[in-house]
């Protein structure tokens, strides 16, 4: 299954795709991305073998899909189960490029991702969490029609400043309503 809206593709990780992948994640020490990504926590790199290790984890996965622009793999998509039995699900989105931040790449990956997430599963809710510090997240989900739903305020400390978590959803009926 593959998606295209406007150059943007998303996808299930293909074996293809794995060196790109070890490159955009976890080949270098610091990668721009991780500034934004939950930078309080620790990012490790790891040898190219060691992530082949992970690789049933990821090739085809239904929970992990890569985002592509002009054929070329630029992030991800994922989710996992906060609570599966209530269908509690929490998903999330990394573009690695920083050229292809702040360029809609990100918007379109996400609807995308939410209308093949309501689709397939029996869901009432889709949810993300994010940081204070990354605005362009949450402009992304308000953009959407994701609603604030929690604030945790001064839980992540990064480089001495504390930034609040921020919890994110959207009902069913409000995506439906929102693309009809």
């Amino acid at each position: 299954m593959t998606y295209t809206l406007d150059g943007v593709t998303i996808r299930p990780i293909k074996e293809e795709d794995l060196h790109r992948m070890w490159e955009l994640t976890f080949k270098e020490e610091n990668p721009e991305w991780k500034k934004w990504d939950a930078p309080y926590f620790p990012h490790k790199t790891m040898t190219y073998e060691a992530f082949l290790e992970r690789k049933d984890k990821i090739v085809g996965q239904n929970d992990n899909w890569g985002i592509e622009v002009g054929g070329e793999l630029i992030g991800m998509l994922s989710y996992y189960w906060e609570h599966q039995p209530s269908l509690w699900l929490e998903m999330g989105i990394l573009i690695y490029e920083p050229k292809y931040w702040s360029g809609g790449y990100g918007t379109k990956a996400l609807t995308m991702w939410i209308d093949h997430l309501f689709n397939e599963m029996p869901l009432v809710r889709v949810g993300l969490t994010t940081w204070s510090g990354n605005m362009r997240m949450i402009r992304v989900a308000e953009k959407l029609g994701m609603t604030m739903e929690a604030r945790i305020r001064k839980v992540r400390y990064w480089e001495g400043v504390y930034y609040d978590s921020i919890r994110m959803g959207m009902l069913r009926e409000e995506w439906e309503d929102r693309v009809k």
